[in-house]
């Protein structure tokens, strides 16, 4: 019986397990995030009910692995100049942005995060040091974030403020967050190539890093 709900739900994750972006993350978010990644219009829906703007990019067809057809741009606030991403992944950096960034940069460092920078996407290429396997960027399943424009005028970066005080715990207190909601999570404890950005991405390893 469980196996026929659960074919159910993983059918139409809208109708029988709606995903509140305006809540804060639990213990099966991420679950129920990845119940989105095959189901666009359901994930479309998702952020429409938090009031979340966004419009559907353009489709790159699939050739050598690299592509998407189920890409959106975020846009409004701090998701303004948000690169396009996999709907279910854009759906995971709306809700760490609105429930973990926006709370610890108030907290941690008393201003809100009026952007949010980062190195894109999409990017056709490989895993680095792995010939031959495609990274999550390939198909737009994950998004690089360098740093954080505040809305008093100062800025936080991986690469300057990773152990500098308390810009540096509210850095470490984001990838935390992170962990919960993506499926891979990558930071300058990682490795040298992580010195200057976190890698957030929905593919089918789990690492917090």
């Amino acid at each position: 019986m469980l196996g026929v709900f659960a074919a159910i739900v993983w059918s139409d994750p809208d109708a029988y397990w709606p995903l509140d972006l305006d809540q804060p993350p639990g213990l099966f978010t991420q679950w129920r995030i990845r119940l989105l990644a095959d189901e666009p219009l359901a994930c479309q829906r998702t952020l429409a009910r938090a009031d979340i703007a966004a419009s559907l990019a353009p489709e790159r067809p699939q050739r050598n692995g690299c592509g998407y057809d189920d890409a959106v741009v975020l846009s409004g606030g701090a998701l303004a100049e948000t690169p396009a991403m996999r709907c279910a992944t854009a759906a995971a950096y709306a809700l760490w942005l609105r429930h973990v960034v926006q709370p610890a940069a108030e907290r941690r460092l008393g201003a809100r995060v009026a952007r949010v920078r980062t190195f894109g996407a999409f990017s056709c290429r490989d895993i680095a040091g792995r010939p031959g396997r495609r990274s999550q960027h390939a198909t737009a399943n994950a998004i690089d974030v360098s740093g954080f424009e505040l809305a008093d005028g100062r800025t936080v970066t991986l690469s300057r403020d990773w152990n500098k005080g308390e810009p540096g715990r509210f850095l470490r207190e984001v990838r935390d967050g992170a962990c919960g909601l993506f499926a891979g999570v990558l930071s300058p404890d990682w490795n040298a190539a992580h010195a200057d950005h976190f890698h957030l991405d929905l593919g089918r390893a789990q690492i917090c890093r």
